[in-house]
């Protein structure tokens, strides 16, 4: 049985929350990565230092297994504030948790717009241009199935029940 959405979940199931949605989403989203980047050619320990140059730019590829692991650590840091804001949206917006597939697809959409339009852009990395073809689809496809459903499903566990 199914028990219903409430209004308010206990601290310790919003933290679970949190913890769950952010080792997942994030996961799914570091195999998705290593394995589309991995099958074009690029070393893993390439693909988690080019997310540490957001932070140490060109200079992280020059940094051996220390920025490659300091890659892994900021991408979980980023999809847990990603995990944090949309959950405790949830916790305001009940329609976040109630259609989690197409709130969480939304959202997924959204982080891939803002991370590629904004953040990226504002890094330490020189500047590229827009994702396009495969690249696009790939990132698309990973934001909105392997981050924002997970973390919309999370949100709506988050909102039933106490745990």
């Amino acid at each position: 049985m199914i028990s219903p959405i409430t209004a308010t979940p206990t601290t310790s199931r919003v933290m679970k929350a949190i913890v769950y949605a952010t080792l997942v989403a994030g996961t799914l989203d570091l195999l998705d990565a290593s394995v589309f980047f991995g099958l074009h050619g690029i070393p893993l320990a390439a693909i988690y230092q080019s997310i540490a140059a957001g932070l140490l730019g060109p200079a992280s590829f020059k940094g051996g297994m220390g920025t490659a692991t300091l890659g892994v650590v900021l991408h979980y840091a980023i999809m847990a504030v990603m995990v944090i804001v949309y959950v405790l949206a949830a916790r305001r917006i009940a329609l976040l948790a109630e259609r989690p597939f197409v709130c969480g697809a939304i959202y997924g959409l959204l982080l891939y717009i803002v991370m590629n339009a904004v953040v990226l852009p504002l890094s330490a990395m020189p500047p590229k241009a827009f994702p396009h073809g495969i690249v696009l689809a790939n990132g698309l496809f990973a934001h909105i199935v392997l981050v924002g459903i997970p973390i919309g499903w999370f949100a709506r566990w988050c909102r039933r029940g106490n745990a």
